[in-house]
């Protein structure tokens, strides 16, 4: 048995770019920031990001394109895939990809987008709470 699954909380570095195929199927590419908080063994606090690039498919890539921009706050679930090619001068060339199956918009009132609607005071955004930094956890 095998899996592959990957799980990321993170933020758009740019907005996302979508393109259609010749039958009409929607693709959508995003970066995806994350970040990881620690104290070194010198004391000092370190800061590093990993970029992720994502890929999301039909309706998906859709309600990416629309809803979705640079620093969108999103929560992404799917599949780790490698692809290879060959580039214009005759070089191998490959990527890894996470491709997004399931997407999660996270943040607060001023990410949101215009198009979900009035503010109610009720709003299930205005509780998400800040993810914990490594330091914040116990174990």
């Amino acid at each position: 048995m095998s899996v592959n699954k990957v799980i990321l909380v993170g933020r758009l570095g740019k907005d996302p770019e979508v393109r259609f195929t010749a039958g009409g199927l929607g693709i959508c590419s995003f970066s995806l920031a994350t970040d990881r908080k620690y104290t070194n063994k010198q004391g000092e606090k370190v800061e590093e990001t990993e970029w992720h690039r994502c890929v999301t498919f039909g309706k998906l890539s859709e309600i990416c394109g629309q809803y979705l921009h640079k620093g969108s706050l999103i929560y992404a679930e799917g599949r780790l895939q490698t692809r290879d090619w060959q580039d214009k001068d005759g070089n191998k060339r490959w990527t890894t990809e996470i491709l997004v199956e399931q997407m999660k918009m996270l943040g607060g009132k001023g990410e949101r987008p215009a198009a979900s609607g009035a503010s109610s005071g009720d709003d299930p955004f205005d509780r998400v709470p800040d993810m914990p930094s490594d330091d914040d956890i116990p174990f």
